[in-house]
C-alpha cells in the first residue's frame, strides 16, 4: 500500500442487489469510496465484480439499493448520464476503434466536453467557425494525455497494430480524456506480462496523484492489489465477505478460504 492523502467519502454503494432471471449476481452489497483513494474490488471469477461496476456506471439497474455520489443519490441513470456526473470506465475486453489512430481513439473521450452543435461541426472542414477552434483545444488536451502515458511515438499509429499492453494504455487514455472524478478500471492488468503490469501500476498511481482522480479497480493479480490499493472490498458469489486495508483483507479467514487460499 502506498501513502497518500485520502479525503472524505464521495461514493456510497448501499445494499445493492442485482438478479438476472433467477440468478442472483449481487446480494445486499454495501461499501464506500473516499476521494483520492485507490479502492480495489477482488474475488474469484463469477463473484460479481464486473456486475458491481456496471451498476455504478449505469450499465445495469439494480433491483434493490442505491448509489450516492457527492450527496446525490441516483438510480435508473444510463451510462452517459453517469459519465456527465464524473465517471469514466475501462472494460476488461478492449472496445477501441482498431482502424483509428491512437490520437483519434483518445479524442473520442472528449465527446462529452464538446460544446459546438452538429451544424458547427459539419462546417469545420471549411476552416471557419467555433467547431474548428474547439477541436484544436480538445486536441491539445489529448496531446497532454499522450505525453503523460508516454505513447508519443504511436500517436498516429492505428491502434490495431499496437501490442496489447499499449492498447490497454490507449484505453486508459480515452477514459482520462473524459476528465473523470472517479475512474472505474475493469481488470486493467489482464493479459499483460510483468513489465506491462509494472508500467500500468505506475500510470494508475500517477493518475491518482497528478490528476487527483479517485480510482475503483477490479484486479485478479493480488500482488498488484496489495501494492497499490488503499482499501479492498472482497466479493464471493455475489456477496461481500471482506472489506478493509490490504493487510486486514489478507488476514481475513473468509477471504483466505474463498479466494487467496485457492487461487494463489
Amino acid at each position: 500500500m502506498v501513502d497518500r492523502k485520502i479525503g472524505d467519502v464521495i461514493l456510497e454503494v448501499n445494499n445493492i442487489s442485482l438478479s438476472f432471471g433467477g440468478v442472483k449476481a449481487l446480494t445486499d452489497i454495501s461499501f464506500d469510496v473516499c476521494e483520492h483513494e485507490v479502492r480495489a474490488i477482488i474475488g474469484p471469477n463469477g463473484a460479481g465484480k464486473s456486475s458491481m461496476l456496471n451498476c455504478i456506471n449505469g450499465v445495469y439497474t439494480p433491483q434493490q439499493g442505491s448509489i450516492t455520489f457527492r450527496g446525490k443519490t441516483f438510480s435508473n441513470m444510463n451510462s452517459r448520464q453517469v459519465a456527465v456526473m464524473g465517471f469514466a470506465r475501462t472494460f476488461q475486453s478492449l472496445a477501441l476503434f482498431k482502424g483509428m489512430s491512437v490520437l483519434d481513439n483518445i479524442m473520442t473521450g472528449r465527446n462529452l466536453r464538446m460544446k459546438t452543435n452538429i451544424f458547427q461541426q459539419a462546417v469545420r472542414g471549411f476552416g471557419w467557425g467555433a467547431a474548428e477552434r474547439e477541436e484544436g483545444e480538445q486536441r491539445e488536451f489529448v496531446e497532454k494525455i499522450i505525453d503523460f502515458l508516454e505513447i508519443q511515438a504511436y500517436r498516429k499509429t492505428p491502434v490495431g497494430r499496437l501490442p496489447y499492453g499499449l492498447q490497454k494504455r490507449v484505453d486508459l487514455g480515452r477514459a482520462l480524456a473524459m476528465e473523470p472524478q472517479v475512474l472505474l478500471l475493469d481488470e486493467p492488468m489482464a493479459g499483460m506480462n510483468v513489465e506491462e503490469k509494472q508500467d500500468m501500476c505506475r500510470f494508475i498511481l500517477d493518475v491518482n496523484d497528478e490528476y487527483g482522480t479517485t480510482i475503483v479497480l477490479i484486479e485478479h493479480d493480488m500482488s498488484v492489489v496489495m501494492d497499490i490499493s488503499d482499501r479492498v472490498v472482497v466479493l464471493d458469489y455475489g456477496k461481500k465477505i471482506g472489506d478493509g486495508t490490504p493487510a486486514e483483507v489478507r488476514a481475513n479467514p473468509d477471504v483466505i478460504s474463498a479466494y487467496l487460499g485457492t487461487s494463489h
